[in-house]
């Protein structure tokens, strides 16, 4: 049986990535939106969509107000969040207003694909490391200095894995990581992966 995804982003980079990534799985179908209004058009015109991935801060997005409008659609679908800012309480509270799931943008693309798969089937879906990172990380003030992308890259240093396991983990390249690293390096006032991995663990970061 054939699965209908609609991803509604208005990055086109990350919208045609996960095209690309979802279109290339055998059995699922692909549709893209580029604002909340074209999400919109789509769900009233297209065949039915089986998920519906919606970008969180794309032009025509009122937060969980448009979320539950694009769920209650022609008598409901599943709609998920997607994002690369929401916070663990906008998810929770999106979960709570009837989303099937949230993802972040964050994810790696093979877990994304899971993900899809999951909700598509009728299960509720977050990731719990996001959940819980996010928790800990609105405790500590030295994780707000941390862009979401440098805190998880920062937790893959801590369990000891090299720049090209990292890369091959958030699927991105060894330059980007490296990039990253040195971001994280300057932020934490430190000078290599050891020093970065001891104030991680000392501030209870992970």
């Amino acid at each position: 049986m054939t699965m209908r995804i609609l991803i509604a982003d208005d990055h086109d980079l990350l919208r045609d990535t996960l095209i690309a990534f979802l279109g290339a799985e055998d059995g699922i179908e692909v549709g893209s939106a580029a604002s909340f209004e074209d999400a919109r058009e789509r769900i009233l015109e297209d065949e039915a969509y089986d998920l519906v991935l919606l970008d969180y801060n794309m032009p025509g997005m009122r937060g969980l107000e448009s979320l539950t409008e694009a769920i209650g659609i022609e008598g409901g679908q599943r709609v998920a969040l997607i994002s690369g800012q929401a916070t663990r309480e906008i998810a929770e509270q999106a979960l709570g207003a009837g989303a099937a799931g949230f993802v972040p943008k964050t994810l790696p693309a093979k877990s994304l694909v899971n993900a899809v798969r999951f909700m598509a089937m009728g299960e509720q879906y977050a990731p719990i490391d996001f959940m819980t990172a996010q928790e800990n990380a609105a405790a500590h003030p030295l994780a707000q200095r941390l862009s979401e992308r440098e805190r998880a890259v920062l937790k893959r240093l801590s369990e000891g894995k090299s720049n090209k396991m990292i890369a091959r983990d958030l699927e991105l390249t060894e330059p980007t990581i490296k990039f990253h690293m040195k971001t994280i390096y300057r932020k934490l006032e430190v000078n290599n992966r050891t020093q970065a991995a001891v104030v991680a663990r000392d501030a209870g970061l992970f």
